[in-house]
């Protein structure tokens, strides 16, 4: 079980993920500026990995970024994973990677889109997230992050086996649900 340190994070995630987003492929520029609008965490087993799926706003549309936190740099990384450090205070410098590219991330989306995991609170230890809902499925599944979110009827029911379906709230203020990941 991960533990939530109630501490400064230097730069911040925000921060972070202004300066690493635009870089990436699937960022449509001038939406403004980036506020969190959701996630949820999942726990690494083996406790060395922090992982947390953000969704963040600009004015205009709201993305999802997978983020692995690491005490170490992760050996081998893929060009382009490293979002940056962040001096963190009480771990101290930590290493954030894009999760979809993080092995130990990709494995638990993996066992969470499978049932084994369940997805936690961005802010306490080990409280389910209950606005996340999962419709397991079974076998071998490979995560498939859908960046750039789109907004989901809430007339549409239960959610597709395979994804995984959480709330966030749009920059105007209104509520919407949106696909996160689904079984490749």
């Amino acid at each position: 079980m991960a533990t939530i340190h109630h501490t400064t994070i230097e730069p911040g995630k925000l921060e972070l993920l202004a300066a690493w987003l635009p870089a990436q492929s699937w960022f449509r520029p001038g939406g403004g500026e980036l506020t969190r609008a959701g996630g949820f965490r999942l726990d690494d087993p083996a406790g060395e990995v922090g992982i947390e799926l953000l969704v963040v706003t600009d004015d205009r549309d709201a993305y999802l970024v997978p983020m692995a936190y690491r005490g170490v740099p992760l050996a081998g990384a893929p060009e382009g994973a490293l979002i940056g450090t962040a001096e963190h205070g009480v771990l101290g410098t930590r290493w954030f990677y894009d999760g979809a590219q993080d092995p130990v991330v990709r494995a638990e989306l993996a066992r969470l889109l499978r049932g084994e995991t369940v997805p936690q609170q961005q802010s306490e230890s080990d409280a389910v997230d209950t606005s996340v809902t999962v419709a397991p499925v079974a076998g071998a599944v490979e995560p498939v992050v859908h960046r750039v979110l789109a907004p989901v009827e809430e007339s549409a029911g239960e959610p597709v086996a395979g994804r995984v379906v959480a709330g966030y709230t749009a920059p105007d203020g209104s509520a919407r649900r949106a696909v996160f990941v689904t079984a490749g």
